[in-house]
């Protein structure tokens, strides 16, 4: 029987692991973004901590913030399937975007801001497991704004076979097993196998594991509740069809539309 490994798909993980590494942080980030590290100059991390109060509760979101060099960058993990999923990260691209314009500064002081999503299911058509998305002008191949980035990574269409760096660092992050990270370490680049390692170290660690184990036990909650709500308001909708005289074939045909 393999070891329990904790996992960096797991946000507190990946976010303990990358704020406490910063070699980890400026490859992952190189890779992501497809630029070579030198190029890195720095990178502050905005939010390092780990409240213990969302890393427990339902409904909590956990991201990391970055300023690297003289963008903004966001990067967080979604292990759960979320309907709302596009409309959120713009809306926190949006808050990241306004957030360092301070009274009296004009708007071209404004930085590139860069979300950075990596998803354990599949938003978008096609087989490609990264999509970016930019300000373009409709009808013509220009772009409107370079200071608009969102990256999206869906995990679940990451080959077993990587050939670079960036889909190493998912093949790292989509692991959930000892024998899943025996594979990473056997085909990845040092760095990655440093993070393998780290990773194992942090199993070790009961209170790693704790805080692991509350974490998961909070997106299990989360998950449930939510699915509750859905069939309560399910129950509520069918009542109301009945009510209106629907028969029961209508009602099962309108419902399987949605």
């Amino acid at each position: 029987m393999g070891r329990d490994i904790v996992s960096a798909k797991l946000d507190v993980i990946f976010k303990k692991l990358f704020t406490e590494n910063s070699d980890l942080l400026h490859s992952f980030v190189a890779s992501m973004l497809d630029i070579p590290p030198e190029s890195i100059k720095e990178i502050t991390i905005s939010n390092p901590e780990l409240p213990p109060e969302t890393v427990a509760s339902k409904f909590s979101r956990l991201d990391l913030s970055l300023n690297v060099d003289d963008k903004l960058v966001n990067v967080e993990i979604q292990v759960k399937t979320d309907t709302d999923y596009r409309d959120r990260t713009l809306f926190y691209w949006a808050k990241l975007y306004t957030s360092e314009l301070k009274s009296g500064e004009d708007y071209g002081s404004l930085k590139q801001t860069i979300t950075i999503n990596i998803i354990n299911f599949n938003m978008f058509e096609g087989e490609d497991y990264h999509t970016e998305v930019a300000a373009m002008i409709k009808g013509r191949n220009e772009v409107f704004s370079d200071k608009f980035s969102m990256h999206f990574f869906e995990l679940k269409k990451i080959s077993k076979n990587p050939k670079t760096s960036r889909e190493q660092w998912l093949q790292f992050i989509n692991a959930d097993s000892e024998e899943d990270f025996e594979m990473v370490e056997a085909t990845s680049m040092p760095i990655i196998q440093k993070a393998v390692k780290v990773i194992y170290d942090m199993s070790e660690d009961t209170k790693i594991r704790e805080l692991a184990r509350l974490r998961e036990k909070a997106l299990h909650d989360e998950a449930s509740a939510l699915r509750q709500a859905k069939e309560e308001g399910r129950a509520e909708i069918i009542e109301k069809m009945k009510a209106s005289g629907m028969t029961e074939e209508q009602i099962n045909a309108i419902l399987s539309l949605n």
